[in-house]
């Protein structure tokens, strides 16, 4: 089977070398552009130590790059992350169509942010679908999907570092040998259970102490290596990456305003919320580097009594 590779970074290079060391016969690369000045994409350096053919379009609508793709003659594109719009003229063009990777199980949380959602609202599962992209935003048939837990201290980075990127690779390999057996199935998404979060960003990532505690840690996980939760001390933001809750044992058991540093030591220190404290143990300030919360704490001064907004 003539096989494209269509994605970016590090899982589009993980895809990619997953398929080449099983053999496959990869006629094509395709990535995003990248930015001015920024470095090459590992997808597109583990192609080309492949001696494979790069294609890096910056739009998938002009007709030039669809009859490009055709002299490939492909029977699948496999999309490992990908960002631009690409329409159903060009993901039909391969003999068996194109599948696509989404770290989320559709319908739910369609959109570029699907893996912080989940963890920000809470959410005890998550997981992976393979699907059969259309002109939709994730909205085309589903191959196969893969579920994982979401614990109590998980963040995105652990959810997708130690679950869902080795697992979309493996679910990948196991699509296509779907693909290749003719019993790749076409499950159409139930719209009624479909929901969709646009990106989550900084306008999404601060920290409302005046929330209960277990949304207040849930933010600060979902957040966590991007886009960053974070606060203000004075008029300077404090992105906040590791936090422990410490639900209060009783309503009247709280003290302090919200947002007030109730506790100081050389590991961090203690922030009110509405219903609990919330002890902050690794920050990284607007013009420095990611430390433990009571080093930076020294460093500024912060005493009993400060605030936090």
């Amino acid at each position: 089977m003539r096989i494209v590779v269509h994605g970016q970074q590090a899982f589009g290079k993980a895809v990619l070398e997953a398929l080449l060391a099983r053999g496959e016969t990869i006629v094509g690369v395709y990535v995003a552009p990248e930015k001015p000045g920024a470095r090459p994409d590992p997808l597109k350096e583990a192609a080309l130590a492949s001696n494979l053919p790069v294609y890096q379009p910056a739009s998938y609508r002009k007709p030039e790059v669809c009859e490009e793709f055709k002299k490939l003659a492909p029977d699948l594109q496999v999309m490992a992350f990908v960002t631009l719009f690409v329409p159903e003229e060009f993901l039909n063009v391969p003999t068996h169509g194109s599948i696509q990777y989404h770290p989320s199980l559709l319908p739910r949380y369609r959109g570029p942010s699907a893996i912080n959602w989940p963890i920000i609202n809470g959410d005890g599962e998550t997981g992976l679908s393979i699907f059969w992209p259309d002109n939709g935003l994730d909205t085309g048939d589903v191959l196969l999907q893969k579920k994982t837990a979401i614990g109590p201290d998980d963040s995105l980075g652990s959810v997708y570092f130690d679950r869902l990127f080795p697992m979309g690779v493996e679910a990948m390999l196991e699509a296509i040998e779907l693909v290749k057996a003719g019993k790749a199935p076409r499950l159409k998404q139930d719209e009624a259970l479909a929901s969709y979060e646009g990106r989550c960003g900084p306008d999404n990532a601060r920290i409302d102490w005046g929330k209960p505690w277990s949304q207040i840690h849930n933010l600060i996980r979902g957040c966590n290596p991007a886009p960053g939760a974070w606060t203000k001390h004075g008029d300077l933001a404090l992105q906040i990456f590791e936090a422990k809750p410490l639900p209060a044992k009783a309503p009247k058991g709280i003290g302090g305003n919200m947002g007030e540093v109730v506790e100081v030591d050389a590991e961090g220190f203690t922030v009110v919320c509405a219903d609990g404290r919330i002890r902050v143990l690794r920050v990284k300030p607007a013009d420095g580097a990611k430390v433990k919360a009571g080093e930076w704490a020294s460093s500024m001064g912060l005493a009993i009594g400060a605030r936090l907004a």
